[in-house]
């Protein structure tokens, strides 16, 4: 019992998943920026968004690096990336930034890949992420960075000033994203079906 208890205290305060943590308490601070729409507040929301995506890479890497995989942080890291992805996407629609159709679809990719993931595992099987999945999670990310950026910039590359419409560049990289969520979905039923076909076999 006491060994059990030491080794959950560990995981519980191991580095990959403090960052986890982290992530998730950036969240309201997060909000609060884009609730207080000004440029300022939008450049700082897309700096602390893009550390928060940043660490996302990083906690893995250093699970695997350290050997710190743990059940906590297999449960934890992906609800960190669902909520403060979703919850961005959610605080940017009052703003007039994000279609409310888009939110709808990305929330119910995420919802139905959750739930055919938690049938998976009440029939034993696994099922790992796919390559457009991660590719999704990719563009989902710089897009929504362009989204909190939002405003026109000029900026001077190369001694030429060039005009930057962060808005639309973000657009489409979330227009990209959602393709992409919805490949990954499909993938993620085809693999439950072609496993439970496997298992029973």
């Amino acid at each position: 019992m006491a060994q059990r208890t030491r080794r959950l205290r560990q995981e519980l305060t191991n580095i990959p998943n403090l960052l986890t943590y982290g992530r998730i308490a950036v969240i309201p601070l997060l909000l609060s920026l884009v609730a207080h729409d000004s440029p300022a507040n939008c450049m700082w929301a897309a700096v602390l968004y893009s550390v928060a995506g940043i660490t996302d890479v990083l906690d893995g890497f250093l699970a695997r690096l350290s050997n710190q995989v743990s059940m906590i942080g297999k449960f934890l890291d992906p609800l960190a990336d669902k909520l403060y992805v979703l919850l961005l996407m959610v605080a940017l629609v009052p703003l007039g930034r994000m279609p409310v159709w888009v939110v709808g679809v990305a929330l119910t990719r995420e919802l139905a890949v959750t739930g055919l993931r938690a049938i998976a595992a009440g029939e034993g099987l696994i099922i790992s992420a796919s390559d457009s999945a991660k590719m999704k999670t990719t563009f989902q990310l710089i897009g929504n960075v362009g989204l909190l950026l939002h405003y026109r910039y000029t900026l001077g590359i190369l001694g030429r000033p060039i005009d930057f419409d962060f808005h639309n560049i973000g657009m489409v990289f979330v227009y990209i994203s959602l393709l992409l969520s919805v490949v990954s979905g499909v993938r993620y039923f085809m693999g439950f079906l072609a496993a439970i076909e496997k298992q029973e076999s």
